[in-house]
């Protein structure tokens, strides 16, 4: 009998964020089988995984971590007919997952957890997708580079077996990810949202002439970002009021942050302010090399995770 380790993991879609789950598994050293319907899938996949593999390989490649270890499928149901956990990666539209789930759902085994990617679905509709088994569907939402970033949001729908929800957090943290459970559904999950009400205030400032978008996107990078990156928005709060922690914190800096809070924009996306942000991050970008800029972000972010295993007091 085939064991659970002996069975593939399958990726369902294989664009951005499919590569970039495909060359993670690969990476902690499992067998892929993929399946994309688009007609140069297989050849746009390893091309990616070639890019991936040098930044996988300083983070350190798992025992038997190899590319040849991917296969693609010729169909969605062969894909996972054999599979142990289903990562699906479809486009982010609900016509089209509806007859992509229902795939999964009668092809694969019944034991195998279905995690979308979907960074805005609610669970639970996608688990309506799913008459025979709902009860292993679930979100495993990753952020991108999917291969790098280890933040993966952790999502049940109303269906979702509790075994089937820690299986997965065991599974992603075996990856090396960092799994968050998103205990109650919401749009647009955690972290999105999260970052849905810096862009709003972002979009504001910039709709009031207060910055440029240059300006801004430096008060965060040079900013309270290099902090986001080692502990999150609350604890750093809690840091900033010395030995009095949180609460001095909010005893002291809780009235003018209320009035600061009261006094955020509630912008809309015109085209006009559409325009605004596009023209902005032409001119904050001009003579920049954009490939250049992204591969320099994914060595920054090599080192930076480096540097965190070696730290033990970080939350």
């Amino acid at each position: 009998m085939t064991s659970p380790a002996d069975q593939p993991v399958a990726v369902i879609g294989t664009g951005v964020i499919g590569a970039g789950w495909a060359a993670l598994f690969l990476a902690r050293g499992l067998d892929v089988t993929a399946f994309d319907p688009a007609p140069d899938a297989e050849e746009r996949l390893r091309a990616a995984l070639d890019l991936a593999w040098p930044a996988l390989t300083r983070l350190g490649l798992a025992d038997g971590a190899s590319r040849d270890r991917l296969t693609f499928a010729a169909t969605c149901g062969d894909a996972v007919a054999g599979a142990r956990f289903v990562q699906e990666s479809g486009p982010e539209r609900a016509d089209l997952k509806r007859a992509l789930l229902a795939t999964l759902d009668e092809a694969a085994p019944p034991s195998a957890p279905i995690a979308s990617s979907s960074s805005g679905l609610m669970p639970s509709h996608l688990q309506e997708m799913c008459p025979a088994h709902p009860e292993r569907v679930l979100v495993g939402h990753p952020f991108h580079p999917a291969h790098l970033i280890p933040l993966v949001e952790v999502v049940p729908g109303e269906r979702t077996g509790p075994d089937v929800t820690r299986r997965t957090m065991d599974f992603y943290r075996s990856l090396g990810k960092r799994p968050v459970l998103v205990r109650r559904e919401v749009p647009g999950h955690l972290a999105n949202r999260l970052q849905a009400a810096l862009w709003r205030e972002a979009y504001s400032l910039v709709e009031r002439g207060v910055a440029s978008v240059a300006d801004i996107d430096a008060a965060i990078a040079h900013g309270p970002g290099l902090r986001w990156a080692l502990l999150g928005p609350l604890v750093n709060q809690h840091l900033s009021g010395g030995p009095g922690g949180m609460a001095h914190t909010l005893r002291h800096l809780g009235p003018p942050a209320q009035t600061w809070m009261d006094d955020l924009g509630a912008p809309r996306l015109t085209p006009e302010l559409a325009g605004l942000l596009v023209d902005g991050v032409r001119a904050e970008l001009d003579g920049i090399d954009q490939e250049a800029m992204a591969a320099d972000r994914d060595a920054l972010l090599v080192g930076l995770l480096q540097a965190k295993r070696r730290r033990h007091d970080l939350p």
